[in-house]
């Protein structure tokens, strides 16, 4: 059997799971499944021809709140949702839409000092009898899926120091996988392991340090001569830097059967100023694989060396097992915030091939050969000038929402924000706690009218089949499924679903507010197919459009609030879990 049929058939199987309600929705990374992890769904009833009959289920009001970017997962014939900080977990019953039992963890308000990204939940992960948890306060949480009850409780991160956690948990072999956030203020990134049964944590690996702690040993093979060598992660910073070097692992994590590993970025250096650390800043900026037993590392590929425009490499990795020009290989496809499309080899992190998928003047090339991105000079930031017109900006050409990958693994369906930026470096020293960025940054316009788009991306030919222009940033995940849809959401309140062949837009359906949300499909116990998405303020982006925020104010928002001026406040600020179905 070759591997391009063995992909194929861990779709169908993972049809079948889902059928029977043991897994969670599609359009949600599910742990030891890289169909999953690539958010497309087998289901086919909604299609093309009948999309236009889709309408709404119910919805379910949630409270007032910014950083609605998650995703609901499914336990049986429930629906859980998590809200943004201060959480709250509802399940909801999936054929009614009644609230079958909620819990509210105990919340720090110190957190709110430390979400300067307006950082949400991006869901929750249910496996088996439990549904796993990660807080804006620092807490891994265990709960039974039947009634809510606490199992167990962990303090995970170091709110004193503005550490967040980052995704959403991933089980994997009775192991629950967190990452932390809170490089803006000099946290120095990790990933650790968690005992599915008690929390107790098995392992923890840094992205930045001495060998031993970041997990590489004789068993690391890195592809590239620059990952070469003896405590990179220490002798590629200036004296200490090291100690509060960010490159924080806040986005999802990815799972692989085929290769029994597992991949993450990591985010941006720390601080922003590129002047106060030089070298490349290992292992910022990059990719891991490693072993889930261990957390030893197999190889890392840095996309971005010494990331002078902070960028990080934190999106979400699509993992597919295909052809590549006449070989079958296992492929990790990855939208970067630097708005390039990497495609490698993930058994070795070999860079396959390389485009750009959005405005970008910062990077003109990358080269396989050595993986090195090609910096224009014109842009380099030094000093205390101000680089102007960078493109794309350092909030990502790919913000917050993740890909997904059409049936056949030829077309990568990627959520764009098109826009760029203003920076200037300033002086900056550590202070535990507060912002240590060093960098000061105002977004504007990019060089298309469009300030947004949803993106096909033709993977073996590096270029688009496809684009959707979008008037604002497209913040929210994609899901792609067998009825020939693609469905994701708009800042300015639309959930839309495109044909996957055309882009032509084929169904829309404007909610109370806006959709950064990921939406999910599945089956439910009536035998049909359902569409979902969390409605509501979205981050930095979104937030740019909140009652309290001056436009004026060119900095506001990260910047958002110069770039995205009109977008509208929304009729409704709470959030809202919507459930769609055909007649």
């Amino acid at each position: 059997m070759t591997r391009r049929r063995r992909c194929l058939t861990l779709v169908l199987l993972w049809g079948t799971a889902f059928l029977s309600g043991t897994a969670a929705w599609a359009g949600v990374s599910l742990p030891g499944d890289p169909i999953a992890a690539a958010r497309f769904s087998t289901l086919d009833e909604i299609t093309t021809e009948n999309v236009g009959g889709l309408s709404s289920a119910y919805s379910v009001a949630l409270p007032i709140g910014c950083g609605y970017s998650g995703a609901p997962q499914q336990s049986g014939d429930l629906l859980i949702v998590v809200t943004p900080f201060p959480h709250r977990v509802l399940a909801v019953d999936l054929a009614s839409g009644t609230v079958r039992w909620n819990y509210a963890p105990p919340a720090n308000s110190a957190a709110k000092g430390s979400n300067i990204d307006c950082r949400g939940s991006q869901g929750p992960t249910v496996s088996g009898d439990a549904v796993f948890l990660n807080t804006l306060d620092g807490h891994t949480i265990s709960l039974a899926a039947a009634s809510g009850s606490v199992n167990w409780d962990m303090q995970s991160a170091d709110l004193e120091a503005g550490e967040p956690l980052g995704a959403a948990p991933v089980v994997v072999n009775g192991a629950v996988l967190v990452g932390n956030a809170g490089e803006a203020f000099g946290v120095r990134g990790w990933i650790k392991s968690l005992d599915r049964s008690t929390g107790r944590e098995l392992w923890r690996k840094y992205s930045t340090g001495s060998d031993s702690e970041v997990g590489i040993n004789a068993g690391f093979h890195p592809v590239y001569k620059t990952e070469q060598g003896h405590d990179l992660g220490v002798s590629s910073w200036p004296p200490a830097g090291w100690e509060h070097g960010g490159g924080n692992v806040a986005g999802m994590i990815a799972s692989d059967p085929e290769t029994g590993l597992i991949f993450h970025g990591t985010g941006r250096p720390a601080p922003g100023n590129p002047d106060r650390r030089a070298g490349d800043n290992k292992w910022t900026s990059g990719l891991f694989a490693r072993d889930p037993q261990t957390g030893m590392a197999r190889w890392f590929t840095q996309l971005t060396p010494h990331d002078p425009y902070g960028y990080g490499a934190t999106a979400a990795n699509v993992l597919a097992d295909r052809d590549w020009k006449g070989s079958s290989r296992h492929l990790l496809v990855h939208a970067d915030a630097n708005a390039y499309v990497y495609v490698l080899d993930r058994d070795s992190g070999e860079i396959l091939s390389a485009a750009p998928f959005a405005p970008a003047n910062a990077i003109d090339a990358v080269d396989p050969k050595s993986g090195a991105p090609h910096y224009v000079e014109a842009k380099a930031v030094r000093g205390d000038d101000t680089t102007r017109n960078v493109c794309p900006a350092a909030t990502g050409a790919l913000s917050g929402g993740a890909p997904a990958l059409s049936g056949d693994a030829r077309l990568l369906f990627i959520p764009a924000t098109l826009l760029c930026m203003d920076i200037r470096p300033h002086d900056v020293s550590y202070l535990k706690n507060t912002p240590y960025t060093g960098v000061a940054q105002r977004l504007r316009p990019g060089p298309s009218p469009n300030r947004g788009a949803l993106s096909a991306w033709d993977i073996e030919r590096g270029k688009p089949a496809w684009i959707v222009p979008e008037r604002f940033p497209v913040e929210s995940g994609v899901l792609a499924t067998a009825g020939n849809l693609v469905f994701y959401g708009t800042l300015d309140g639309w959930l839309r679903a495109v044909d996957a062949g055309t882009g032509r837009m084929v169904w829309q359906y404007r909610a109370a507010s806006q959709v950064a949300g990921q939406p999910v499909t599945g089956r439910g116990p009536d035998g049909k197919q359902y569409i979902a998405v969390l409605a509501g303020l979205a981050g930095p982006a979104g937030r740019s459009a909140a009652d309290e925020i001056d436009t004026l104010d060119r900095t506001a928002a990260q910047g958002f609030a110069n770039a995205i001026p009109d977008l509208p406040h929304p009729p409704d600020a709470h959030g809202m879990l919507y459930v769609f179905k055909l007649p």
